[in-house]
């Protein structure tokens, strides 16, 4: 008997399906695949998730399997080399904003012990259960999340972003009620 997943889940390639029941929803704490998300969701931006998911390997080759220590020291030749790479998206605002994103990324490891702990600590640690439907683009979490990662100088990482970032991570489940992962708070 087939699994009910989210309907976004539902007649859709492999790929998809694999990321739904095995990646998206899950709560994630390790820094490393927190960082290649932020800026793979970055990457997102007015494309769709399948064509990114598609992208992956590519993406992980290219950027130096999202080391946020190599990336911050990106110089103008590594950027020329990215956009001339067809297997990843040739954004060059979002490429420069990885490396952005990356030197951001590694001050607030060194203010909070560690990326996990600051992500974490905008819901005391508990994940956020979001079954509203239709289910919303924004929150209030996700826009305290977003002005605070602007503020702190941080690139392609508004409401909307950060949203789809919480719930790809695990920080909110907004499991559909009919999917099989749906959890009740």
């Amino acid at each position: 008997m087939e699994k009910k997943r989210c309907k976004w889940a539902s007649d859709v390639p492999e790929i998809y399906v694999k990321y739904h029941d095995e990646e998206w929803g899950v709560p994630c704490h390790d820094d490393h695949h927190l960082f290649e998300m932020l800026i793979l969701e970055g990457f997102q931006a007015g494309l769709s998730w399948l064509t990114i998911l598609k992208k992956r390997e590519a993406f992980r080759e290219a950027f130096d399997h999202f080391d946020a220590t190599i990336i911050k020291d990106y110089d103008e030749d590594k950027i020329k080399t990215l956009m001339q790479n067809k297997a990843i998206v040739r954004n060059k605002r979002k490429i420069e904003a990885a490396k952005i994103n990356a030197n951001v990324f590694i001050q607030i490891q060194k203010e909070f012990g560690s990326f996990d702990a600051y992500l974490w600590h905008f819901t005391d640690n508990k994940v956020v259960y979001d079954h509203d439907e239709p289910i919303p683009t924004s929150t209030p979490l996700s826009d305290e999340i977003s002005n605070d990662l602007k503020k702190r100088g941080m690139k392609f990482v508004g409401t909307t972003i950060i949203y789809a970032y919480l719930q790809a991570i695990g920080v909110v489940n907004s499991h559909e009620k009919d999917c099989f992962l749906y959890q009740k708070h």
